[in-house]
């Protein structure tokens, strides 16, 4: 009998939590919970909007260069329509016209506050935020060459984001004074 008494005693005196102190522990571990979520779900977004604007300004610079590289190479540029779309004439020694005079179309397709610069159709740079990207200025004779401006805002975010601008001057150094 005495074990049985000891086993009694142990038993009542033994001391846990009750189940409203169980739930208190429950809903401030909760909270802390979700509020570190919903931390790490904000620097996830934060993190893959930068690396998007990234990208798109990326791919915007090295457009901007292949470009470059043709407009030198360039002996005519005929604008159409309001600064939307260009057909660069590229003589036989140029090394994208394939051996003999080629032309090519350089041009913004898009709507809204999203458009993508192309060159013969294929997407060359998105996120632009302005249709009308080309400025020609045709050479005057006996004084300057061709030129062209291209402007690209560049915005993952038109309406919130704050917009990257890319500006580049071109000489077609092919075109006759």
């Amino acid at each position: 009998m005495s074990t049985l008494r000891r086993v009694r005693s142990l038993v009542a005196g033994e001391s846990g939590y009750t189940l409203l102190e169980l739930m208190m522990v429950l809903a401030i571990l909760g909270t802390v919970v979700g509020a570190l979520t919903t931390l790490f779900v904000r620097a996830t977004n934060a993190e893959f909007e930068a690396n998007r604007r990234f990208q798109a300004q990326q791919t915007a610079r090295v457009a901007v260069d292949k470009m470059r590289r043709e407009i030198h190479c360039a002996s005519a540029i005929t604008p159409a329509g309001t600064g939307s779309s260009i057909s660069v004439t590229l003589p036989a020694q140029c090394p994208t016209s394939g051996g003999s005079q080629s032309t090519v179309i350089y041009d913004t397709a898009g709507s809204g506050q999203r458009f993508q610069l192309r060159r013969n159709g294929v997407n060359l740079a998105d996120y632009v935020t302005l249709q009308n990207v080309f400025n020609y200025t045709a050479p005057t004779s006996g004084v300057s060459l061709g030129k062209l401006r291209v402007t690209l805002p560049i915005n993952t975010k038109p309406n919130v984001g704050r917009e990257w601008r890319l500006v580049a001057d071109m000489v077609l150094r092919n075109t006759t004074r």
